[in-house]
């Protein structure tokens, strides 16, 4: 696993695999990456980025990589948060970023308290106990997306979300694999 681009593009990263922990595919990020940039501007325009069920970071890394300014990382594995401050060390972001070592839901609900807003988030939920439903709507209900911010969920073509949801709105998807990618952003009359 390496970083696909920006300046710490080809940085191998630290990484691990459990039955609930599959780091996301240099091929999926990078075809992430390629929605999310600007094919007219050279300049990633997502400034404040959100990792949720980190992992080993490698999306926030990334976007760090192509030129975010901060990344929060948030997961509830020990494992993971020692492999997310390896990377963040391996790839010299570490003044750049912050690990919350809670359950998103509890994580989510602190960064509202102190009234964070994010322009790019990533779920990446385990497969084998899907919480993108809920976690969407704990985003939305606590205004934690920017208004013009992005939500990119990951999740197993046979675990996909599609239920009510809080003010926010399905606007791509696509499908790696297993691997499907949704892009979510608030309803236009919503934000």
């Amino acid at each position: 696993m390496r970083i696909i681009g920006g300046t710490a593009k080809g940085r191998r990263l630290a990484s691990f695999k459990t039955a609930s922990i599959r780091p996301t595919t240099d091929k999926v990020r990078e075809a992430i990456f390629n929605i999310l940039q600007q094919p007219d501007n050279d300049e990633f325009g997502f400034k404040k980025v959100l990792d949720i069920f980190a992992g080993t970071g490698a999306m926030g890394i990334e976007a760090l990589s192509r030129g975010a300014e901060r990344a929060s990382f948030i997961d509830s594995s020990p494992k993971a948060i020692q492999v997310i401050k390896k990377n963040l060390e391996l790839c010299a972001f570490t003044d750049k970023a912050s690990i919350i070592a809670k359950d998103a839901i509890s994580a989510l609900e602190q960064s509202a308290r102190r009234g964070e807003q994010f322009d790019l988030i990533f779920i990446d939920p385990p497969y084998i106990a899907s919480q993108t439903g809920k976690t969407l709507n704990t985003i939305a209900g606590k205004r934690l997306l920017a208004a013009e911010g992005i939500i990119v969920a990951e999740s197993s073509k046979r675990m996909i979300w599609d239920g009510e949801l809080n003010g926010i709105e399905l606007f791509d998807r696509r499908r790696y694999g297993d691997t499907v990618v949704s892009f979510y952003k608030y309803r236009r009359e919503d934000n």
